[in-house]
């Protein structure tokens, strides 16, 4: 409530990250809220949990995935490791996401650069932005969150119309920090339409797909 209540106060939308949530028919599913300015709230609940949320807070995966409407656009979110699997991604980019939010947990820089190198792949595949937002500090006195490891960004399409090395923002590794950048959608239609690769444009229907069976 008082993340929504923020969202309306301020006249922002709010994607306000995601913490274990007890579902009504028991389950413990990984949920992220998002929180639009118009007062309503979406949840997007992590598909695929990883081996130690599954260990210690016994966490399952959910199986819905959507776009969601916002004013400034369709975006979509996926949960840290869920932005490792192409297929979720491709799933929100044919439902005309244009920005992806991918909040995240990893403990130490490996974990941080699978999630890194995969979101920034997610946004030359789908020609879409991607935002990037992790912990960082430590919480000692918490279960399998005891160590941090972040570096939050905004990346882009790798293409001439957008920023260099397809990075629009970029903070300090593991120190708090605030990223913004202007992401216009017309760049991206500009890219998708016309751009030296048009990879959303080029994909073989005849040969492959992505078959959703999911809610």
């Amino acid at each position: 409530e008082a993340l929504r209540d923020m969202a309306i106060r301020y006249n922002i939308n709010i994607i306000g990250g995601s913490h274990p949530t007890l579902m009504p028919n028991g389950r413990v599913e990984n949920i992220a809220y998002v929180f639009l300015r118009d007062g309503a709230v979406h949840e997007q609940p992590k598909i695929h949990p990883t081996p130690n949320e599954a260990y210690w807070w016994n966490i399952e995966g959910g199986n819905s995935l959507n776009a969601i409407d916002t004013d400034c656009g369709p975006i979509g979110v996926l949960i840290c490791y869920d932005s490792e699997f192409p297929e979720l991604t491709r799933h929100l980019a044919d439902q005309g996401a244009q920005i992806l939010f991918v909040p995240f947990c990893t403990d130490e820089r490996q974990s941080y650069l699978r999630v890194r190198y995969c979101c920034q792949a997610r946004a030359v595949e789908n020609q879409f932005y991607v935002v990037m937002s992790g912990n960082v500090g430590n919480l000692p006195g918490v279960a399998n969150m005891d160590i941090q490891y972040a570096q939050s960004c905004i990346l882009t399409p790798c293409d001439f119309p957008f920023a260099r090395d397809g990075i629009a923002a970029d903070t300090t590794p593991n120190v708090e920090m605030v990223a913004f950048a202007d992401l216009r959608p017309e760049t991206l239609r500009m890219a998708r339409n016309g751009g030296t690769v048009q990879n959303l444009r080029d994909r073989r229907h005849d040969l492959y797909s992505v078959q959703w069976r999911g809610k």
